[in-house]
């Protein structure tokens, strides 16, 4: 069950920031100054981050003061329609007009090759032809991790040798896709070279060579982020907006950490939607994000 996967992933966030809330409100039953001053630190040292604390506080705030409830249970509900309506929409992409490239950014270490494996195989077990493409070719070990991963999953991988240029990979992988009718291409990019400069030259070479060969494309760019790293995965990304447009946002390992308030920081400050959420460990543990859902389970109970 869905729900009972995530509830799980945000068993350390629930405990650690969101039961912490819902512990206030059983003491406070009312929203005032000591309430919102309490609620604010909360959320702040939970990883949720100063911007999306004080914008969330604001709107409580004001809600309190048009609204009318008369219970606990109510002024709960009052904070997590607030923290839904933050929440960005996700888009859905729809590969039954065509090839679909897909290319994954992210710092070595966050998880992203395990994402792109998670994705491959979500994927792949909803009806699609999936083609993976090992354009970190900086890390030998990227290139032999993604293969075995591929294995795993079931589909067919594109690589070079180590240390090959990531734009002919990226090039034979896009006419190997065609070719063989795909219906998406998975690309894994460096997640960093020596300097900041040459990562954002090999991404923009990246990006002629997939539109040379399909102008529309990449049909959406997403950014793996560590959710462990809490407000240092906001840092991430905004490095990474510089370097590429990026569409969306996998948020991996949200199991293992108690940072799931992050996700809010991430909408709020970032204005990039958070599509896949990591939940655990297995090849399966890969879900699309649902604010609704998301919410619930950050206060529902054990």
């Amino acid at each position: 069950m869905i729900f009972g996967k995530l509830q799980n992933s945000l068993k350390k966030t629930r405990e650690g920031v969101f039961g912490k809330v819902s512990r206030l409100l059983t003491a406070k039953r009312k929203i005032d100054d000591d309430f919102l001053e309490e609620l604010e630190e909360i959320l702040i040292t939970g990883d949720v981050g100063v911007e999306a604390s004080m914008y969330l506080i604001e709107k409580i705030e004001e809600r309190a003061k048009s609204d009318r409830y008369q219970d606990e249970a109510e002024l709960e509900n009052l904070i997590k329609d607030e923290i839904k309506k933050m929440l960005l929409p996700v888009e859905t992409i729809n590969s039954k007009d065509g090839l679909k490239v897909l290319l994954v950014v992210g710092v070595n270490g966050t998880g992203k090759t395990t994402s792109i494996a998670k994705l491959a195989n979500k994927l792949k077990s909803d009806g699609n032809l999936v083609l993976l493409a090992a354009a970190d070719t900086f890390r030998a070990a990227a290139i032999e991790q993604l293969a075995i991963w591929a294995e795993k999953v079931g589909c067919d991988i594109i690589k070079h040798s180590s240390g090959a240029d990531p734009s002919a990979v990226v090039f034979d992988a896009i006419s190997a896709a065609q070719s063989r009718n795909m219906d998406y291409l998975i690309i894994d990019t460096a997640g960093r070279l020596h300097t900041k400069t040459n990562l954002m030259n090999e991404l923009n070479k990246i990006f002629r060579v997939i539109k040379n060969k399909i102008p529309d494309a990449p049909h959406e760019v997403i950014l793996v982020l560590d959710a462990g790293t809490g407000q240092n995965a906001i840092n991430q990304a905004k490095e990474f907006k510089k370097a590429a447009q990026v569409d969306s946002i996998c948020l991996a390992k949200l199991d293992g950490t108690a940072k799931g308030g992050v996700v809010l920081g991430i909408n709020k400050e970032l204005q990039i939607p958070v599509k896949y959420i990591g939940v655990g460990e297995k090849i399966d543990d890969l879900e699309v994000f649902n604010p609704e859902t998301f919410v619930e389970g950050l206060f529902s109970q054990e």
